[in-house]
């Protein structure tokens, strides 16, 4: 999948309308593009550097580019609610995602995560991803392979992370999980020293358990919560005025590092 330049068969694109809603579709050699009742000719866009308008069967006009990964998370095919961009942008730096870092995540969902954390892991990371459910998987694994491409530094496992994290010496641990102070103890003995585990919930009483887990056993400090709130901006001549709705509370993010040796007492 390329990134630049013309774009081509296999490629992502958003097609996006007159009101900005957004399409995401991807493109194949003689198979027309539908959206919103209309047909585009994959030919009227296979070649063209993004950024340019084309108009369907219909007449409706869209504006094409390749999608940004902030485009690209709540479009993606999904049985569940994904992560929001806002949160994944949260998640990569709180967790400070480097390249070639060691990582395990669990609960993959869509993967639209797994995509995030995969880009800015690089090649030279490693990626380990757990899923309790087939079906969860099944559309992780098609996600990556249509929108991120060849992924040789991911593995996806099927099981429970809590009875199941057998890795070692990791950089990173990251628990898109209901009961993450499940894992506390395992997230211990995985972790290199300094390293970072991270939980995404969306309770506070989820909050209260996983730091009161993380406090009590000791072998965890630095450990903070946070949530982050999203509000834009509507600009047009005269009128410059807050949205009317935003992106507010959507889920909280723990983070911790792990000590070199667990304090006692």
């Amino acid at each position: 999948m390329t990134r630049t330049g013309p774009l081509r068969e296999g490629d992502a694109i958003i097609l996006s309308d007159r009101k900005q809603r957004e399409y995401l579709k991807l493109l194949e050699a003689g198979k027309p593009i539908s959206a919103r009742g209309g047909k585009i000719a994959a030919e009227d866009i296979l070649g063209k550097e993004e950024g340019f308008f084309v108009r369907s069967s219909l007449g409706d006009l869209f504006l094409v580019f390749r999608p940004t990964l902030t485009q690209l998370v709540p479009n993606l095919p999904r049985q569940a609610q994904v992560i929001y961009p806002k949160d994944i942008g949260q998640i990569l730096v709180w967790a400070d995602i480097f390249p070639g870092a060691r990582v395990v995540e669990a609960g993959v969902g869509a993967g639209a995560l797994t995509i995030a954390l995969l880009r800015a892991l690089g090649s030279m990371g490693h990626l380990i991803s757990y899923e309790l459910r087939d079906d969860f998987a099944h559309m992780a694994r098609e996600n990556v392979a249509r929108f991120l491409g060849p992924a040789g530094h991911w593995t996806l496992k099927l099981g429970d992370v809590a009875q199941s994290l057998e890795e070692s010496d990791l950089d990173r641990i990251i628990l898109d999980l209901p009961e993450p102070w499940q894992v506390t103890e395992r997230a211990w003995n995985a972790l290199r020293p300094g390293g970072i585990v991270l939980s995404y919930v969306p309770t506070i009483v989820q909050v209260k358990t996983s730091v009161e887990s993380l406090r009590d056993h000791g072998g965890f400090a630095c450990i903070e919560t946070m949530e982050t709130l999203q509000r834009f901006w509507h600009v047009k001549g005269l009128s410059v005025r807050p949205e009317h709705r935003m992106v507010a509370h959507t889920g909280f993010i723990t983070v911790a590092r792990r000590l070199a040796e667990r304090a006692r007492g």
